[in-house]
């Protein structure tokens, strides 16, 4: 095969030639001072776009993400989260580097926590434990195979948390690959956290940036602590200028990935050396098979196919802006041909 064909991760995108030409026009000035029109342009589009206040453009997800949790807690607090989420595994330990805190990881159903394990969680006050203080979710669950919640199952955690007086956090990375799927509009999420984190290089396309959403006073605390992480950019409009351009041209299209992420679903069922697949919701294919992923990984690398072993027997493929139709044929073509 020619071509190579890459489903490692949804962050291997390329800027399209009409995003390079936006970064090309966008107008600059200097981010740390407020004045680049351009990433004010993109937080005020983001923060609109989820019903919040405010927003502040991050060079990462996981620094969104640590801002956030940051805002939200002092040292001694506890997050909880679900075990297989990107807080509790990617970011190493950022939560107690950064704000010395701790966490309650909890093994949730399909990668999503319920209203009851929450509940559960909530430490009592008392001088032995961390105090309870925030609840992270994570949509989609990409560990879980990209999972997503409901608006129902959002709003029912959210309730019940902040009837215990708990701040909630959205780590929004392929937020709008779970909106795609269920159909449910972003500013109704937004109503249910204090803050929203929104990736913009994972299925959106942009080649960097993740936007911090929430209300104003928690924005500027952020804002604050993006400085002490070094997170202050000068002319950074012209990542920004990609970002506006990935929300007005690449949320559409998001149901493509979806699309050929079933198609790959389908051929990986019908293969004897497949021993299960998680059921595909978004763009994210989780399967298991023997006797090694790394054999498979193999032989399909030689055929120029690139793809992710997640454990000892599975493999994650993603589909992206950069996956078409063609390259899912040829990649189920290669897959049936397979001996392992």
């Amino acid at each position: 095969m020619s071509r190579r064909i890459n489903l490692t991760s949804d962050t291997v995108t390329r800027p399209t030639p009409a995003m390079r030409e936006a970064i090309a026009r966008a107008v600059v000035g200097d981010d740390v001072f407020g004045l680049d029109p351009t990433v004010n342009q993109l937080e005020s589009k983001v923060a609109s776009l989820l019903g919040m206040e405010s927003a502040v453009f991050c060079p990462s997800g996981t620094m969104a993400n640590q801002l956030a949790i940051k805002t939200h807690t002092d040292p001694l607090d506890e997050m909880i989260a679900e075990e297989r989420s990107h807080v509790c595994l990617y970011e190493s330990a950022g939560y107690a580097f950064h704000s010395g805190i701790s966490v309650r990881a909890l093994s949730g159903k399909c990668g999503k926590l319920s209203p009851t394990q929450v509940k559960q969680a909530i430490r009592p006050e008392d001088p032995h434990f961390a105090r309870s203080k925030l609840v992270v979710l994570e949509n989609t669950c990409n560990r879980a195979g990209g999972t997503c919640y409901t608006l129902e199952e959002m709003k029912a955690v959210s309730e019940m948390a902040r009837s215990y007086e708990l701040c909630m956090h959205l780590d929004g990375a392929r937020l709008m690959h779970a909106l795609a799927a269920t159909g449910d509009r972003p500013e109704d999420v937004g109503e249910h956290f204090d803050t929203v984190s929104l990736c913009l290089s994972k299925g959106l396309g942009a080649p960097v940036g993740s936007v911090l959403a929430g209300d104003a006073a928690s924005i500027a605390k952020a804002r604050r602590f993006r400085k002490v992480f070094g997170g202050g950019m000068r002319q950074a409009g012209i990542l920004a200028a990609a970002g506006i351009y990935a929300l007005d041209h690449h949320v559409e299209r998001l149901s493509e990935d979806i699309r050929l992420a079933k198609e790959l679903e389908m051929c990986l069922l019908d293969l004897s050396y497949v021993t299960n697949v998680n059921p595909v919701q978004t763009n994210i294919v989780i399967f298991d098979v023997r006797p090694e992923a790394s054999a498979l990984v193999a032989k399909l690398e030689e055929q120029g196919i690139e793809c992710l072993a997640i454990g000892t027997h599975t493999i994650r493929f993603v589909t992206h802006l950069d996956i078409s139709a063609t390259d899912i044929a040829d990649t189920c073509a290669t897959l049936r041909q397979i001996n392992i």
